[in-house]
C-alpha cells in the first residue's frame, strides 16, 4: 500500500513538472511572438508617394470688381455677426422670413439628409478600415457526439477508439496581418480622406439647396413686385377707360378710343392673372426645399424693396479654402494618392501571424482541466510570384486615376473662379442697368402725364396715350425684373464664394476614427 502511494506521488509530481514546463514553454513562445510583432511594427515602412496638393491656376486678383466700389475685405471684417459670417450667410439680406425658411433646409430637406447619411456611412468606413490594424480574435463553443464503425478498430493502425464518443471543444483563434508595407495604413488614410471628401460634398449640397431656396424666394417676391405693378396699372387703365367712355358719351372721343382703352385694360388683367402660375410654382419649389408638401406652405406677398447688400469677395487664393466642392476635389486627390500606395504594397510579401488555443476533451468533467488544453502558433509569409501583369496594371491604373483627379481638381478650381467672375460682372452690369432703367421709368412717367394732359385737352389722340402707357409699363416691369436679377446674382455670388464655409471645418482623421 505504501509503495502504491509513493508511485502515485511520484507520478503526480512528474505530471505537475510537465505542466509547468509546458506553461513556461508556451509563455516563452508567446513572448517571442509578441517581440517579433513589435519589431515588425517598429521597422515597418510605408511604400507609396507622399501626398502633396498639386498646384492650381490662381489669379492674383479678380477681373471684375465688386459693384459700388466695395473693397475686397475679409468676410469677418465685412459682417460683424460671427454666426452670419460662417454659416448663416442669408442673414446678410436682413429678411426674417427668409431666415426662418433657410433654417429648415438642414433639418428637413431630404437631399441634404441623404448627403448627411452618406457622410455617416463614409465615417463608419474609416472605423472599419482602422480595425484591420489590430489583431482579430474569435472564440467558439462546440459539442459533438459521434459514433465510428467498429470494423475500423485496429491497434496496428493506431485507431484505438471505436463506438460512440463525445467531443467538447472551446477554441480561441487569434490572427494578425502585419502591416509591413503600409497597405492597411494607406487604406485607413484613404478612408479618412474619402470621408472628408464626403463631408465637403455634404456642405456643398447644403449650400446648393440653401442658395436655391434664396433664389426661388427672391424670384417669388419679384413676381410679387410685378403683380403689385400690374394691379396699379389695371386700376389706372380702368380709370382711363371710364374717362374715355365719358368723353365718348359727350361726343369728344370716338368708339375706337373706347375699344383701345378696353383692350389695354383686358391685356393688363390677363398679364396679372398669368403671373399667378409663376408665383405658385416658386412657392411650391420652396416648400419642397424645406421638406414640406406644397399644401403646407403659404408665403405672403411682399415685393422686393431693398437693393442687394455689398458682398466682399476677398482674394482669389482664399477661394480654394472657402469652396466645399474645391475642398472635396482636393480630398479626392489625396484618396487617389493612397490608392497608389496600396497598389505598390501589393508587390511585396504579406505576413500573417496566427495563434490558436483552447480546451478540448471527450469528457465534460475533464473539459476545463489543464491536460485538456491545446495550442499552436506561427507566422505565414505569402508572395505572389506570377499574376500575368495584374499588379503592374493596377499600379498604372492607380496613377492614371490620380492624374485624372488632378485634372478634375483644377477644372473645379477654374469653374469656381468663372462663377465668381460671372456674378461679379452680373452685379456690376445690372447695377448700371438699374440706374439707367430708373431714369427711363421716370421719363416714361413724365411722357405719360403729358400725353394724358394733352388727351384731356383734346390736342392728342388716345393712340398717343396708349403708346406712352405701354412704354411706361414696359420700363416699370423691366425695373422690377432687374432688381430681382440683382438679388439672385447676389445669392449666386455668395454661393460661388462658398457661403462663408471654410476647409478648416472638415472633420479631422482623429475625429473620424473615433466616430464623432
Amino acid at each position: 500500500m505504501t509503495g502504491k502511494k509513493a508511485v502515485n506521488l511520484m507520478m503526480t509530481e512528474l505530471t505537475q513538472g510537465v505542466v509547468r514546463n509546458e506553461i513556461s514553454h508556451c509563455r516563452y513562445r508567446c513572448s517571442l511572438l509578441a517581440l517579433a510583432g513589435l519589431m515588425l511594427l517598429s521597422t515597418a515602412c510605408v511604400v507609396g508617394p507622399k501626398y502633396q496638393r498639386p498646384s492650381a491656376p490662381v489669379p492674383a486678383a479678380y477681373k471684375e470688381q465688386p459693384p459700388g466700389g466695395a473693397q475686397s475685405k475679409a468676410w469677418k471684417e465685412a459682417q460683424p455677426k460671427e454666426a452670419a459670417q460662417r454659416g448663416k450667410w442669408w442673414e446678410i439680406f436682413g429678411d426674417p422670413q427668409l431666415n426662418a425658411l433657410e433654417e429648415q433646409v438642414s433639418i428637413s430637406n431630404q437631399n441634404v439628409l441623404l448627403a448627411e447619411a452618406q457622410f455617416r456611412q463614409a465615417r463608419d468606413a474609416v472605423r472599419i478600415a482602422r480595425a484591420s490594424l489590430f489583431p482579430t480574435a474569435t472564440a467558439g463553443l462546440s459539442y459533438t457526439n459521434s459514433e465510428t464503425s467498429s470494423t475500423l478498430f485496429n491497434f496496428k493502425a493506431g485507431n484505438l477508439t471505436s463506438g460512440q464518443r463525445n467531443v467538447y471543444n472551446l477554441p480561441v483563434d487569434v490572427s494578425y496581418q502585419a502591416d509591413v508595407w503600409g497597405s492597411i495604413r494607406h487604406t485607413v488614410r484613404g478612408s479618412a480622406e474619402s470621408a472628408q471628401a464626403t463631408a465637403a460634398q455634404l456642405e456643398n449640397v447644403r449650400l446648393a439647396f440653401q442658395a436655391a431656396l434664396a433664389q426661388d424666394y427672391f424670384e417669388l417676391h419679384g413676381v410679387d413686385g410685378e403683380q403689385e405693378l400690374l394691379e396699379r396699372t389695371v386700376k389706372s387703365y380702368t380709370e382711363y377707360l371710364q374717362l374715355t367712355k365719358d368723353r365718348f358719351a359727350s361726343g369728344v372721343a370716338s368708339g375706337v378710343d373706347v375699344a383701345q382703352a378696353e383692350t389695354q385694360l383686358k391685356t393688363a388683367q390677363a398679364q396679372l392673372i398669368d403671373l399667378g402660375v409663376a408665383r405658385a410654382q416658386f412657392e411650391h419649389a420652396i416648400a419642397i426645399l424645406v421638406g414640406k408638401p406644397p399644401a403646407q406652405l403659404t408665403i405672403a406677398s411682399a415685393p422686393i424693396k431693398s437693393s442687394p447688400p455689398a458682398i466682399p469677395v476677398g482674394v482669389p487664393a482664399d477661394l480654394l479654402e472657402r469652396r466645399p466642392d474645391v475642398a472635396g476635389a482636393e480630398r479626392q486627390m489625396a484618396v487617389a494618392n493612397e490608392q497608389i500606395g496600396i497598389a505598390r504594397a501589393a508587390f511585396f510579401p504579406t505576413l500573417l501571424l496566427t495563434a490558436s488555443g483552447g480546451l478540448e476533451s471527450g469528457s465534460l468533467t475533464d473539459w476545463f482541466t489543464w491536460p485538456s488544453h491545446f495550442w499552436s502558433l506561427g507566422p505565414q509569409v505569402a508572395e505572389t510570384i506570377f499574376d500575368a501583369g495584374r499588379r503592374r496594371a493596377q499600379s498604372d491604373s492607380a496613377r492614371a486615376a490620380f492624374d485624372a483627379s488632378i485634372a478634375s481638381y483644377r477644372q473645379t478650381v477654374l469653374t469656381s473662379f468663372q462663377q465668381v467672375e460671372d456674378n461679379l460682372a452680373a452685379l456690376r452690369v445690372l447695377a448700371n442697368e438699374a440706374g439707367a432703367e430708373d431714369d427711363a421709368v421716370q421719363a416714361a412717367q413724365r411722357s405719360l402725364d403729358l400725353s394724358t394732359y394733352q388727351y384731356k385737352a383734346g390736342v392728342a389722340s388716345y393712340l398717343q396715350v396708349i403708346t406712352t402707357q405701354a412704354i411706361a409699363l414696359q420700363d416699370q416691369v423691366a425695373a422690377v425684373n432687374i432688381l430681382t436679377r440683382r438679388m439672385v446674382a447676389s445669392v449666386l455670388l455668395i454661393e460661388a464664394l462658398g457661403g462663408g464655409w471654410d476647409a478648416s471645418s472638415l472633420p479631422t482623421a482623429q475625429s473620424l476614427a473615433s466616430g464623432r
